[in-house]
């Protein structure tokens, strides 16, 4: 059971989600600045706004919701105020229980907190639990190996077959920890309905050819040859195929 706690100075101005066994979390804990030397900036990835946190007895990661594109060069951290069950934070915090609690390769989610900027904006952050070792897939030793590419083509077939919708599949979402495969960053993602959840689902092509242009973009320490082998490799894994292609 989550617990649910507010900002007791200030309920109508933040809401703050925080998982069992982490009930001595506050609102100070979403500010790197609190962590002094102990948050350090997240380099690869993402919109900047991560930090790594050294924190005791567990290592966390700080994300600070922020936006892109155009609109980011006018309200790059403020998001429009609809209600706490809206905001993006809580969102994924509930999202990421979810998919835990089914088993599903996730980090462990920790706090999520949303507060009122302003008279009609929000700002947004999330700690999840940091996963140990973990790389990106572009960084990870085993990025030729073709095992590498069927554990990722069964790996993004699992969430699908649950239903999730990762609207930003690509390669910095995919962390790699030892002979562990895990998917992070469910902002705006969804799990789906099963009468939406259809083999061929245009969702799930959408998935799978937003991930196809991150690895042309992010994996090009591959010779293009091999990275196309090796995609083979992973859509025939994620299509439960057997597969002959040698690369």
């Amino acid at each position: 059971m989550t617990v649910i706690a507010r900002n007791p100075q200030d309920s109508e101005n933040s809401a703050l989600l925080v998982a069992p066994g982490y009930e001595g979390v506050t609102e100070a804990w979403f500010q790197p600045e609190f962590w002094d030397n102990r948050a350090k900036p997240v380099t690869t990835g993402g919109r900047g706004g991560a930090w790594f946190i050294d924190a005791t007895p567990r290592k966390l990661v700080l994300r600070h919701y922020r936006r892109g594109g155009f609109v980011a060069r006018l309200v790059e951290k403020s998001y429009w105020f609809s209600g706490y069950e809206s905001a993006r934070s809580l969102a994924e915090f509930r999202l990421l229980t979810e998919l835990k609690s089914r088993g599903l390769p996730v980090p462990e989610p920790v706090a999520a907190l949303a507060w009122k900027y302003r008279l009609f904006w929000y700002h947004a952050a999330i700690l999840v639990e940091r996963i140990p070792g973990a790389v990106t897939l572009p960084d990870s030793s085993d990025l030729s190996e073709k095992s590498l590419w069927i554990q990722l083509g069964g790996m993004i077939r699992r969430f699908h077959d649950h239903g999730l919708n990762h609207v930003d599949l690509n390669c910095d979402n995919i962390l790699v920890s030892g002979d562990e495969m895990y998917l992070i960053d469910f902002d705006r993602c969804e799990l789906l309905p099963e009468r939406d959840n259809r083999p061929n689902s245009a969702w799930k092509q959408r998935n799978i050819e937003r991930l196809h242009r991150s690895v042309k973009k992010r994996c090009q320490k591959l010779s293009p040859d091999l990275q196309e082998c090796l995609w083979q490799h992973m859509l025939q894994a994620y299509a439960h195929k057997s597969d002959s292609t040698e690369c």
